[in-house]
């Protein structure tokens, strides 16, 4: 049986160089620059003309085994974790083939052939999985070999449309391993939950019929969704994971949430992930005696009857049941929506909730929405953060709230082991924001709408990028089928 933890010794994240600054955007739209600011961000990233989710996960992979100096023959299992990927047969055996032409251009062995790649897929939550399935894999009959989880994915919303302002696009690879050099995930102590929840965000085939194929193919992949209600899902499906965490450890609900070095959350916007936090710290409140007293001054400072939160914070509302009503527009958390806005100007919202999302929000709030990436790229950010401000985490734990719309959440607690800074220093998350191309009106909504730009293609040394696509020839038959270009 093996005893040594598991957990994650590094990252590597890509995003695309062309962005689109938030208050430009307002401009463009007529929206609130001060409302889009304080809820959403400042900025998203926007895929080329040339590339996908796949060429910006091989990207991450590459720089992962470069920056930490992986032996490729050493990594065991390479999952992706996408809602973005254009085959819906192969899975992350195309990264593979990708990273291995890259390593032979750089002089490298390629990754072994005894190596396992699934992808999955559950919204943004497909990320977390693959980590659980690597951790997993490392436990059992991964022994002596190293795992690689890859989240990538491009967030695309019609234009006019409340999802449009949360678009983004990225990709970041983390190193699992045993004896972890950066976090040891608790998995004994991970907390999953999962319901169906009909029309809350999803991507039926339909959606692609008639489409215009670009050069490229590229084709738009914008979701169904219901915003009001995917929010109520949202916290609700969250609330649920955090309960089943908190039931399998030994401490005060409360005081996991408030001795929490930091959080990381699932932000599909900044509000959200507030939202997220907030709504949990008033659960662990709600549902521990020792922070009973604390959530009654809350509620009081709303004007609201602590009684009647208590009952809203643990009610098992189905809320599949708005769908079969069509009473979407039915507020089922009101209570607790409203305290969170009052919080906003309470002094416990900076030490309780604002704080605890402090480490790397700044550069999250110039990445936009990256779906499976969202989570583990802010990590990512923090941990750089952490170390560049000379912050000792060692021995601290942080909280993890991944969420999946359709429905489900995980929430993993984590260690920081002892030499974490190295690992930290590696990360290089700065220089993946540095050297961003500003884009403006039209060529906006040509790259949105057609997937294509009247400027000539960037080269970018590292990256990959779609060669050409298939098309029917003879008795060979790869239409559709993207090859795939590595620029050394």
């Amino acid at each position: 049986m093996m005893t040594s933890p598991v957990g994650i010794s590094g990252f590597a994240a890509y995003l695309p160089p062309y962005r689109v600054q938030l208050e430009d955007w307002c401009q463009w739209t007529g929206d609130s620059w001060a409302k889009i600011s304080a809820v959403v961000g400042r900025s998203f990233r926007m895929r080329g003309p040339d590339e996908n989710a796949y060429t910006m996960a091989a990207t991450a992979v590459v720089r992962l085994i470069e920056q930490y100096d992986i032996d490729p023959q050493c990594i065991g299992y390479l999952a992706l974790g996408t809602e973005s990927s254009t085959d819906n047969s192969a899975g992350a055996v195309i990264i593979k083939g990708m990273v291995n032409d890259a390593l032979q251009a750089l002089g490298r062995p390629p990754m072994c052939r005894h190596c396992e790649v699934p992808e999955f897929k559950h919204a943004c939550l497909g990320g977390v999985y693959a980590v659980k399935s690597a951790a997993r894999y490392l436990a059992l009959d991964g022994a002596h070999r190293k795992a690689i989880v890859v989240c990538s994915d491009i967030a695309e919303y019609a234009r006019g449309t409340s999802g449009e302002p949360t678009q983004g696009a990225g990709a970041v690879a983390m190193l699992i391993e045993r004896d972890p050099k950066l976090l040891t995930l608790e998995l004994q102590h991970s907390g999953s939950a999962s319901d169906y929840r009909g029309a809350d965000f999803r991507k039926p085939f339909s959606r692609f019929a008639d489409q215009i194929v670009s050069g490229a193919g590229q084709i738009r992949d914008f979701p169904v969704f219901n915003g009001k209600y995917s929010t109520t899902c949202y916290l609700d499906e969250v609330l649920l994971a955090m309960d089943d965490m908190f039931a399998k450890m030994d401490e005060s609900r409360a005081s996991v949430m408030q001795d929490a070095a930091a959080v990381f959350l699932h932000r599909p916007y900044l509000r959200m992930a507030e939202a997220g936090l907030g709504a949990s710290l008033l659960y662990a409140l709600a549902t521990d005696p020792a922070g009973q007293p604390l959530l009654a001054e809350l509620a009081a400072t709303a004007d609201i009857d602590v009684d009647a939160l208590h009952l809203e914070l643990t009610a098992r509302p189905n809320l599949y049941d708005l769908i079969r009503t069509e009473s979407l527009s039915e507020e089922v958390f009101p209570l607790t929506q409203s305290l969170l806005r009052t919080m906003r100007e309470h002094p416990a919202f900076a030490q309780l909730i604002s704080g605890k999302l402090r480490l790397g929000n700044e550069p999250m709030l110039h990445c936009g929405n990256l779906y499976t990436a969202s989570l583990p790229i802010w990590m990512a950010a923090g941990l750089e953060q952490a170390v560049e401000e000379g912050l000792d985490l060692t021995g601290e734990r942080l909280l993890t709230i991944g969420y999946g719309s359709g429905d489900a959440a995980e929430a993993i607690p984590l260690r920081v082991v002892p030499g974490w800074q190295d690992a930290a220093r590696r990360i290089s998350f700065a220089q993946v924001l540095s050297g961003a191309v500003d884009i403006d009106r039209d060529s906006y909504e040509q790259l949105h709408d057609a997937g294509t730009l009247s400027q000539a293609a960037m080269t970018r040394p590292g990256v990959f990028v779609i060669d050409r696509v298939g098309e029917r020839s003879g008795q060979f038959d790869d239409s559709g089928i993207e090859y795939y270009r590595y620029q050394a």
